[in-house]
């Protein structure tokens, strides 16, 4: 078992950020990659999860314990395997995540990518009992959790985009736009590639 991989972060992509260490690169697959863009050839630790299955190995990769260890147990719900784990860790934060399955809120849980209501419920049955150690300590009202996973996604797209060099003013040109598209309900990441395309048509 990794239980984690320190190394310099050697490069990203949209799924997976690559870390170099004692010569090896080691490919983890992330929630965020782009957050750790301003850690590019800087050294960094990331928590792992070493996930095997028939036809591949794979690693995946987290800034905090806390973060993998949630990732562990929504593994635990039926229905979500390894890529619907990452998409829900990449829309919201673990507290909002916790606080959701705490307080049963199924309307907030299928704003998830691939979230059905059966799974929401599922979500909540599974969890809601095995996540105590996961308690923040500000209950946040559960009318504020949307509202706050898109302002979030909204800053992290600014804050990558800004990360890859381009400046305030040519950000001022897409800010409109990104925030129309983070309302509808946008990821981190597709607000990143949709950022990325409009600054490329200028």
């Amino acid at each position: 078992m990794i239980d984690f991989v320190e190394g310099n972060v050697a490069y990203l992509d949209s799924d997976y950020v690559v870390v170099e260490t004692s010569g090896i690169g080691y490919r983890l697959f992330c929630p965020n990659p782009y957050l750790f863009v301003q850690d590019e050839n800087k050294k960094r630790r990331f928590y792992t999860h070493h996930h095997v299955r028939e036809d591949a190995i794979l690693l995946y990769g987290f800034a905090t314990r806390d973060e993998r260890d949630l990732f562990r147990k929504l593994l635990d719900v039926s229905g979500i395997g390894p890529k619907g784990a990452l998409a829900i860790l990449a829309a919201a934060t673990p507290e909002q995540i916790v606080l959701a399955v705490q307080q049963e809120n199924v309307a907030y849980l299928t704003k998830f990518p691939g979230i059905g209501k059966k799974t929401a419920q599922r979500m909540v049955l599974d969890l809601k009992d095995k996540l105590q150690g996961f308690t923040p300590s500000a209950i946040i009202p559960a009318a504020d959790y949307a509202a706050d996973v898109r302002k979030g996604e909204f800053a992290e797209a600014l804050e990558a985009l800004e990360a890859l060099g381009y400046t305030e003013a040519e950000l001022q040109k897409v800010k409109l736009s990104l925030r129309e598209l983070a309302d509808g309900g946008a990821n981190v990441e597709q607000l990143i590639k949709q950022g990325l395309a409009m600054m490329m048509r200028g």
